[in-house]
């Protein structure tokens, strides 16, 4: 794994985060949807709600926890790509219930972590 470069990791454990996901029950709906103002790599339906969900993958917690490297700025990026994939679908992100959950990925996949409403739209 060391060898596969930064996107190559990314889409991967991307892949892993939407199974773990959808053995749940999760209905995948998008993956790695991209605008100017930010990225959401999925967009899973639960039921009646439609969940952003941002992946982070740590091979150690050395220089922390994977749900640590998600800052306040990647926060407002999330939730304003959130708005315009919204606004796309005709939906509000006021009137449409969403929710932002975390997937924290360690050890090479060895440890999946899922942080229900893990960003705020404040």
């Amino acid at each position: 794994m060391a060898l596969l470069s930064k996107l190559t990791k990314g889409l991967f454990f991307e892949s892993e985060a939407e199974k773990y996901l959808s053995a749940f029950d999760l209905q995948p709906i998008e993956k790695n949807f991209r605008t100017k103002v930010g990225e959401i790599d999925l967009i899973m339906r639960d039921k009646q709600t439609i969940v952003f969900v941002e992946v982070r993958y740590r091979n150690n917690q050395t220089y922390g926890h994977a749900a640590e490297t998600v800052t306040y700025v990647k926060q407002q990026r999330i939730v304003k790509a959130a708005n315009v994939w919204l606004l796309k679908q005709g939906m509000s992100i006021y009137s449409t219930d969403i929710r932002f959950d975390l997937i924290a990925i360690h050890r090479n996949g060895e440890q999946v972590e899922w942080i229900k409403n893990a960003i705020t739209q404040g």
